[in-house]
């Protein structure tokens, strides 16, 4: 791809969500997953609203491998729910037998730091202290993310047993294979499945990996505005800092002056810069258009 070849930077290209839901759903899906797929058409309009009003994002999952166009009944949905993630990420897992369960979740709740309260409104969900690896596969909305994102997400499987799943668009399909950690929501781009099996390990540890500390991998947080995420991402490849919330940024910073302080009293002061650069193509099948990408310096 275009951007590949350019070596065009990911920092402040993930996709922005204050949460995750993702609700395990077999077989195809179309452009809009949660309502192209065999879900209800009701459910995952509904899910998908009620979770994007709350400032979180809804993913439709599957296991990696084949997905034949089955119309059978689903015995029951796994759902995955990671919140906190602007202060101390944390990861239900459960199951449902409808989907329309999940309507009932404390979505205030899932920005704060206490899943007691999600599992006593959805008592099917429990935490869990194991990640989970999303891997963008959705075909139908961007070739790219099935072809290069279902090996990686099949290979990493067999590494990482039960731990990783396909998901529908999550953004960002220039840099395919991409994917999201949760708990964190740390947003990777260009994975193989050794740089994933180095994502869920550093995960686990509250970490990002030292080898994935670099602009060609490193798309943030999916918490943050794209300029805090931009630089955070600086002030980790500066610092070594690979603690995954030893950062603090305000959320919603804009471009320009942006204030980043760790945990250890460490404060950067830095100018997260918007670029708009040659016309390249960012998207299988689709037109080129201007490359954005962002840069960091010290203030």
């Amino acid at each position: 791809m275009q951007w590949e070849d350019a070596g065009l930077p990911a920092w402040g290209t993930a996709s922005q969500a204050q949460f995750w839901v993702a609700l395990e759903q077999p077989g195809p899906w179309g452009r809009e997953a949660a309502l192209d797929s065999h879900l209800s058409t009701e459910a995952g309009h509904r899910l998908s609203q009620a979770c994007a009003d709350a400032g979180g994002r809804l993913l439709l999952v599957r296991a990696p491998g084949r997905h034949a166009d089955a119309h059978s009944e689903v015995d029951g949905h796994r759902v995955w729910v990671a919140g906190g993630l602007a202060d101390e990420p944390w990861l239900l897992e459960g199951e449902v037998e409808d989907p329309a369960e999940l309507l009932a979740l404390p979505w205030a709740d899932l920005l704060g730091t206490e899943p007691d309260r999600v599992e006593a409104a959805v008592p099917t969900l429990e935490e869990t202290r194991e990640p989970l690896l999303l891997v963008c596969t959705n075909g139908r909305r961007d070739i790219c993310c099935a072809v290069r994102g279902r090996p990686v997400a099949l290979e990493a499987a067999e590494l990482l047993p039960g731990r990783v799943l396909e998901c529908s668009h999550t953004g960002g399909h220039r840099f395919a294979p991409t994917g999201i950690m949760l708990p964190s929501g740390q947003t990777w781009a260009r994975l193989t499945a050794e740089r994933a099996v180095a994502a869920f390990g550093a995960e686990r540890r509250g970490e990002i990996p030292a080898e994935l500390n670099d602009p060609a991998y490193d798309r943030g947080r999916s918490c943050l505005s794209p300029a805090a995420q931009a630089a955070q991402s600086w002030v980790r490849q500066q610092s070594g800092e690979l603690g995954l919330v030893a950062l603090r940024t305000p959320t919603d910073a804009g471009e320009g002056a942006v204030r980043v302080t760790g945990a250890d009293g460490r404060v950067w002061d830095v100018r997260a810069t918007r670029h708009e650069g040659a016309q390249v193509t960012d998207s299988c099948g689709k037109p080129a258009k201007p490359s954005i990408t962002w840069t960091v310096e010290p203030a």
